[in-house]
């Protein structure tokens, strides 16, 4: 049995989450947050609609393999790393670049890699639950 309410509230809500979580992952450096709580946030933006549809019609709707997802996340994370290698710093050392103003560093990379690993997880495994049950 599905209710309408449910629906229209799924179309409103997993945008919003999904737009909350990247204010969360932009503002996490300084202040509470970053890219688990906004892959979080992300994910249970996912996990209503699927609630509320079925799993098939929410993948369809994805524009992204969870998987792979998870894949470049990992990538990410993992590259970040590299940048303060390759200035003669240790493995994993923030490096900063100041492009039109604004600063940009390998911390940002690593919570963008963290943030989308995040959500691939979670949604490759809701997945793989509930299209069992079906």
């Amino acid at each position: 049995m599905s209710s309408q309410i449910l629906h229209i509230s799924a179309k409103y809500i997993k945008p919003l989450f999904i737009i909350i979580s990247v204010v969360v992952l932009y503002r996490g450096h300084n202040l509470p947050g970053g890219g688990f709580i906004g892959g979080l946030l992300a994910a249970s933006g996912y996990i209503f609609h699927m609630m509320a549809f079925d799993v098939k019609t929410t993948t369809k709707k994805m524009w992204f393999n969870p998987f792979q997802l998870m894949g470049l996340g990992i990538l990410l994370a993992f590259s970040s790393g590299f940048f303060g290698y390759f200035n003669g710093a240790p493995f994993m050392t923030g490096q900063w670049v100041e492009v039109a103003g604004i600063k940009l560093g390998s911390p940002t990379l690593f919570d963008v890699g963290v943030y989308f690993t995040v959500i691939g997880v979670i949604l490759t495994v809701m997945v793989a639950i509930l299209d069992k049950q079906e």
